[in-house]
């Protein structure tokens, strides 16, 4: 007998292929409850061909993105339940730690329900519903300004910059200045009060990347003064030239993070050529930063006390 020949084997013995799921099931997650009403059996709840990612929940395919595994979940949710924490920062696609990964889903639930346990959820309790976002496909979730206050007891003092830099952007913003600092204000005196409210002095509106709120606490910390952040650049005739990403004025120096996207479209390549000459014959120094210099810490503050020493900044 040929062995390597499986499927010919399984039909010699009789295998059976699992029976078809109702239509409405046959290609998304489900609740096990749900399926039950529809007919569909214990055993075959239980059939090799479906996952089983949650307690209660079945799926042709083990999710494995954040939102496969929110849209899994939600199928058993109760109304009072939404995504909270950093599901719901993946989830609204807020700025998240460098190299953040995670697997758990954050469920919170209303106070008169129980927070939800099981294998792959974290389970939060509220004592009052905050706003709630519905999603596309009917996911809700904390509102932006909420899940960053959720996540003061858990995120770090930078990563809460970032994440507060990216509510106030240049493009879109979430929120504004003044909505950020009123959360920080209403939860004076709980957990994490603290963190959230020493992050809240060093967000900044504006910004257009976490690299750059990045860059830019690397140079406050340092003992730099602090950079204006997207500050426009007028010539000597008053046109205007450039927004520079940190901007040290007095001193005609500029900080530029340079994601790399730039280098790939050839039309956006020769304007920066063109704005980086610009800014030289107005006699602007400009430090172009990328990841491998943003790695290279003493070298980057060489670079940056340098130039600001040239431009008359005595520390």
């Amino acid at each position: 007998m040929d062995l390597t020949r499986s499927g010919t084997i399984g039909e010699s013995i009789g295998m059976r292929h699992p029976s078809p799921l109702p239509h409405s099931l046959a290609t998304v997650p489900f609740a096990v409850e749900d399926a039950r009403e529809l007919g569909v059996t214990k055993s075959r709840l239980r059939g090799p061909d479906l996952a089983s990612p949650y307690y209660g929940v079945r799926s042709p395919d083990l999710p494995l993105t954040m939102l496969d595994r929110a849209r899994a979940y939600a199928t058993k949710m109760m109304p009072d339940q939404y995504f909270s924490h950093t599901t719901a920062a993946q989830l609204l696609g807020l700025r998240m730690p460098t190299n953040f990964a995670e697997t758990v889903v954050h469920v919170t639930s209303i106070a008169e329900l129980r927070a939800p346990r099981g294998a792959g959820v974290v389970g939060h309790g509220a004592r009052d519903a905050p706003q709630i976002l519905i999603l596309p496909g009917g996911l809700r979730v904390t509102a932006p300004l909420d899940t960053w206050c959720d996540l003061r007891a858990s995120l770090g003092h930078r990563d809460l910059i970032v994440m507060g830099d990216g509510l106030v952007r240049r493009l879109n913003p979430l929120v504004t200045l003044g909505e950020l600092l009123a959360v920080v204000d209403a939860v004076r005196g709980t957990r994490g009060a603290r963190i959230l409210r020493e992050a809240a002095a060093f967000v900044r509106c504006n910004t257009d990347s976490a690299p750059e709120t990045d860059l830019r606490m690397i140079a406050v910390e340092a003992g730099f003064p602090e950079p204006e952040v997207n500050g426009l650049i007028l010539n000597q005739y008053g046109a205007e030239i450039a927004h520079g990403d940190l901007v040290f004025r007095p001193y005609r120096t500029i900080l530029e993070y340079d994601g790399g996207q730039h280098r790939t479209d050839d039309r956006q390549f020769h304007i920066d050529v063109s704005r980086l000459d610009d800014l030289m014959e107005e006699r602007w120094r400009v430090i172009r930063v990328d990841k491998y210099l943003l790695a290279r810490r003493a070298t980057l503050l060489g670079k940056i006390d340098r130039a600001l020493r040239e431009g008359g900044w005595r520390r």
